[in-house]
């Protein structure tokens, strides 16, 4: 079932080649500070940057002036604590991205959990887009997904992971685009008042409808 809808929403988007970023490291800075905001603030936030987005920059900066760059984020405060520690964890493997695709993807997952500020979330994301890990990315976007389409993938996140991991062929390109696909359909139809009309997965997300005023009903 799973691939049927990735074809379908694939065959109406494409690829989408995420993550918007000039370097891995640019990743890790993004998926951090996009954490409790919109990307549109993320981005002014890097633009902050002016190009110069260096993990050499993040380690070398005052806090003060590293909290001013992020501001526009929201949460300056912690992010920029939160940046400091993820870019302390980088520098164990000496900012190459190589050393750390070298590693086991579970040892790698482990040590960014215990970063502070790194929860699942954010975790996965730099996993899969920053170093090509094949791990699933799971948002508000996907377990609504799930829960309007009738996906009985669980209640919390890792049950969410777990189910499209499990029903996948572990593949990073696969992963990479069927997350990016989930979070466009949301934004363009499956949102908190949803479009269903002309939406690509119109005619087969048949346990829950929704009319035109966003009100659920039984098909």
């Amino acid at each position: 079932m799973l691939m049927e809808i990735y074809n379908q929403l694939f065959n109406r988007y494409g690829d989408l080649n995420w993550w918007p970023a000039e370097s891995p490291y640019e990743v890790i800075i993004g998926a951090t500070l996009t954490q409790n905001t919109n990307w549109s603030n993320v981005e002014l936030a890097l633009a902050n940057f002016k190009k110069n987005i260096t993990p050499y920059r993040v380690k070398e900066i005052d806090l003060e002036e590293l909290k001013e760059i992020i501001r526009p984020a929201g949460f300056y405060n912690q992010k920029a604590v939160y940046l400091k520690a993820i870019t302390k964890w980088y520098e164990r493997y000496d900012f190459d991205v190589n050393k750390v695709k070298a590693q086991p993807l579970d040892r790698i997952r482990k040590e960014l959990l215990a970063v502070r500020g790194v929860g699942n979330e954010t975790a996965d994301s730099i996993l899969l887009y920053a170093f090509d890990f094949p791990t699933f990315v799971i948002d508000k976007y996907t377990q609504r997904f799930c829960q309007r389409y009738g996906i009985e993938a669980g209640k919390d996140y890792m049950s969410h992971k777990n189910y499209f991991e499990a029903n996948l062929l572990s593949d990073r390109a696969l992963f990479n685009n069927y997350h990016a696909l989930i979070v466009i359909n949301a934004k363009n139809h499956c949102k908190a008042k949803p479009t269903c009309r002309d939406c690509p997965l119109e005619d087969t997300c048949g346990q829950l409808g929704f009319d035109d005023n966003g009100k659920p009903f039984l098909s």
